[in-house]
C-alpha cells in the first residue's frame, strides 16, 4: 500500500490577518489535492524568533517532503528562504508553484540567483 508523503503548512498571521481560517483551508485542500498527507499547519508572526529554523526543525521531525505556504508573502521580502528549500520542497497555493528541494529559492530555476538564506 502506497502512503501519501507528508506536509506542513505554514503561513505568517500578520500576512493572513482576518484572512487566516480562509488561508488554512487553502493549505488542507492544495496538500489534500496534490495527494499531501497535511501533519499541521505552523503560524508564525512577526515577533516569532529564528522562523526558518523552526520550521526546518519541524520538517526533519515529521518527515515532511513539502511546505505549504498561501502565497510567497508569507516570507521575508516575499522570497522562499533558501535554508528552507534546501530541505524540503516548498509549494505555493496562490499561484501554484513549486520551489523545489535543493534549489534557490525559484520555481522551476533551483539555481535561480536572487533567494536569499
Amino acid at each position: 500500500m502506497f502512503d501519501s508523503p507528508k506536509a506542513l503548512g505554514f503561513l505568517n498571521k500578520d500576512v493572513s490577518g482576518v484572512r487566516q481560517p480562509w488561508d488554512e483551508r487553502l493549505i488542507r485542500s492544495a496538500a489534500a489535492r496534490l495527494g499531501y498527507d497535511l501533519s499541521k499547519i505552523l503560524v508564525f508572526d512577526a515577533h516569532t524568533q529564528e522562523w526558518v529554523h523552526r520550521l526546518r526543525v519541524a520538517v526533519t521531525r515529521t518527515g515532511a517532503s513539502a511546505v505549504f505556504v498561501p502565497t510567497v508573502e508569507h516570507f521575508d521580502a516575499a522570497v522562499v528562504p533558501t535554508g528552507l528549500v534546501a530541505v524540503v520542497d516548498v509549494i505555493t497555493v496562490e499561484p501554484e508553484e513549486t520551489y523545489a528541494r535543493g534549489g534557490a529559492g525559484e520555481p522551476g530555476h533551483p539555481e535561480a540567483p536572487n533567494a536569499r538564506a
